[in-house]
């Protein structure tokens, strides 16, 4: 199989490189992970208004721009790179593709314009307090009927929950796991932004008493919609990781030719050249991985579910080795809160238990393959 980016791909690339470099330089990264919010308000809006990302993977009838996975490989691989402050990923690749996947039209109509114009930041709201991320996990409980419903329980490190003005919440009922909507200022819904070692990608706990929500398809019916939904923003989160991964190979380099000990390069030391080598050996191999399963979401391939996986199994490690060794190659600059490495490490580790970690995935993916 070759894999190429088409003309149009590529064009795609240059502008969000182009923008991520004026908008989200490591200045800005580190003036917006100060914040409550974690996002400047008005980039956003750029990002949505001139640039049309927000509505990128959107169907056309519910407003948006009606582009396929590859697309947002492309956008999330230099968002990855330049640890962009927004809540794009929950927005996006979570609450959105829940919505999509889920068989309620009513709610599709409601809910996709809004994020496809940017108005609605969303996020999806599914791992509690056991840190579980498979259903058996979802403790939280949902009431009521035709009536209406109400949740009652917590749920743990929502990624921009403090600042959502819609959640996608997965709850237990007498009928099983089922999807809810709940805006952002319902009433009895007390949010707690959480203290996190990545401080550029908000967390928060929300916890819910008697919360008014509206049910999302069937009553019950959720489980292939949130198996969907993990699986598409595992591959998302992959190419996030690549990106991220080959900016911490490119700092590694750079120093590598600049930094002079003993009178040369520290790059000619055999050390380093093997460190480097090792890192773009893992940096390509796991781009290879998320690219893969960009184009099996495309292409709505019954692989999706393997290839899911193994993207974020490898692509996690091979991102947190490539931060860990950026460190090392910088040696005892690398350790101090001025250089910029420390942030792309601890967006790395974050990463790797964001979703589930390696062993997680590793397991789900013997599992799918009938092992």
């Amino acid at each position: 199989m070759i894999f190429a980016f088409t003309e149009e791909q590529d064009e795609l690339r240059r502008q969000v490189r182009r923008f991520l470099d004026d908008k989200s330089p490591m200045t800005e990264v580190r003036s917006l992970m100060e914040t409550d919010e974690g996002y400047d308000k008005v980039v956003w809006e750029q990002m949505a208004g001139q640039l049309g990302l927000t509505a990128l993977t959107i169907p056309e009838e519910y407003g948006g721009a009606g582009f396929g996975y590859v697309e947002l490989v492309v956008v999330l691989e230099e968002m990855g790179a330049s640890l962009l402050c927004a809540p794009y990923f929950s927005t996006v690749a979570l609450a959105a593709n829940a919505l999509l996947l889920s068989n309620d039209d009513a709610a599709k109509n409601d809910y996709l314009p809004g994020i496809a114009s940017g108005e609605t930041v969303a996020t999806f709201a599914y791992v509690e307090d056991s840190g579980r991320w498979d259903l058996d996990g979802v403790t939280l409980g949902a009431s009521g009927g035709a009536g209406g419903w109400t949740l009652d329980g917590a749920k743990m490190f929502v990624t921009d929950g403090n600042t959502a003005s819609l959640i996608i919440v997965a709850a237990r009922t007498g009928k099983g796991v089922s999807l809810f909507a709940v805006d952002g200022d319902a009433p009895r819904l007390t949010r707690t932004r959480l203290v996190t070692m990545d401080m550029t990608r908000k967390q928060s706990r929300l916890e819910f008493s008697s919360t008014p929500a509206r049910l999302i398809g069937e009553e019950g019916a959720a489980h292939d919609v949130i198996a969907g939904t993990l699986d598409r923003a595992a591959a998302a989160l992959a190419a996030e990781q690549v990106g991220g991964a080959q900016r911490c190979l490119d700092m590694s380099v750079e120093y590598a030719k600049t930094r002079i000990q003993f009178g040369r390069p520290i790059g000619s030391f055999q050390a380093i050249k093997h460190k480097c080598a090792d890192m773009l050996m893992e940096v390509e191999s796991a781009r290879s991985a998320a690219y893969y399963a960009g184009w099996s979401l495309a292409d709505d391939s019954d692989e999706v579910p393997v290839v899911a996986s193994l993207a974020k199994s490898y692509c996690s490690e091979a991102y947190f080795h490539a931060a860990a060794e950026n460190i090392q190659i910088h040696g005892g600059i690398g350790f101090t809160w001025e250089h910029d490495a420390h942030l792309y490490f601890k967006r790395a580790k974050s990463s790797e238990l964001f979703l589930g970690d390696p062993s997680y995935h590793r397991e789900l993916l013997a599992t799918r393959i009938g092992f």
